[in-house]
């Protein structure tokens, strides 16, 4: 089945953009554009308006822009049913993950399922939840994870698995053997702090002030701009810091850093996936769909 005129044309329409089109799709921009001006001279007719320095739809690419998604749904629906007929589970899946989910959660799900599914190539794209969603909603990636809040309209959010930020310390520290703490109480230690823009640091600095406690009043020694070098410099004994406990769970699990949880707050946000509204779900992505709600992923604050 020839479909690939009709998802470069459909890529130009969704992102407005020939050059955008061609890096989503490997193509180069005169590529993209020959595949476009081959479907405008079969259907003797302009499918895009270039004027102005825009990309948009003439009322004739509208209307094929409506039947090409139709097209490739069903094509994407002939594949899958094929598949499972044949018992096949082949394909390329390509996922776009937040750092904590990329870094600390997804990898050991990714060997899980591929042991399962060898014949599923996996392309797996690491950023903060902007670029996400952003690649989410251009069809550059067929879904994502992502922690905090998702708020954008295009998108089906379905919550994942809770996620718990805590306090962690060197073992040598006073607090080590302590199980939680009160918010309050960091302002008396040292404090490492992620670098100014970083989700994790709102989301901190929002929770204390929900506890009436001031970012301000922190005794902020250090600020840096990752997680690795955050737990190293608490490691060190430089400082107290609040990560995700997933970020946290190989150090707790060897002992080399200790966690707190807070007493009078709750630090917790959720990771999600994250689906287009309108996009179609291939037989390969269902598959790891439904793996990934049933993982039994391991409580990090479990040091068993």
């Amino acid at each position: 089945m020839d479909d690939h005129k009709l998802r470069v044309f459909c890529t130009v329409a969704e992102t407005k953009s020939f050059s955008k089109a061609s890096e989503i799709i490997h193509l180069t921009q005169p590529a993209v554009s020959l595949q476009v001006q081959a479907l405008e001279e079969i259907y003797e007719t302009k499918l895009f308006d270039r004027s102005g320095g825009s990309v948009t739809l003439t009322p004739a690419g509208e209307l094929l822009y409506r039947y090409s998604k139709d097209i490739l749904g069903l094509y994407a629906s002939a594949r899958k049913d094929i598949n499972a007929m044949m018992g096949l589970v082949k394909g390329n899946l390509s996922v776009g993950a937040s750092t904590t989910i990329g870094n600390y959660l997804l990898p050991s799900v990714l060997v899980a399922f591929r042991k399962n599914h060898p014949r599923i190539s996996i392309n797996l794209i690491v950023g903060n939840t902007k670029l996400v969603m952003d690649k989410l909603l251009t069809g550059e990636i067929d879904l994502g994870l992502v922690e905090g809040d998702v708020t954008k309209q295009k998108l089906v959010v379905e919550k994942l698995i809770p996620d718990e930020l805590v306090v962690i310390m060197s073992p040598d520290h006073d607090w080590a053997r302590r199980k939680n703490i009160s918010v309050s109480e960091l302002i008396k230690e040292p404090f490492i702090m992620r670098e100014e823009g970083s989700g994790t640091r709102q989301m901190i600095e929002k929770r204390l002030m929900e506890s009436k406690v001031d970012p301000a009043s922190l005794r902020v020694s250090l600020f840096l701009g990752s997680t690795e070098a955050i737990k190293t410099a608490v490691e060190d004994g430089l400082g107290l810091s609040i990560i995700s406990s997933w970020a946290a769970k190989k150090e707790l699990k060897g002992g080399a850093l200790q966690a707190a949880t807070f007493k009078d707050a709750k630090f917790t946000r959720n990771f999600s996936l994250i689906q287009r509204k309108k996009g179609f779900s291939s037989h390969t992505m269902e598959e790891f769909l439904e793996f990934l709600r049933i993982y039994p992923f391991e409580d990090p604050l479990t040091k068993g």
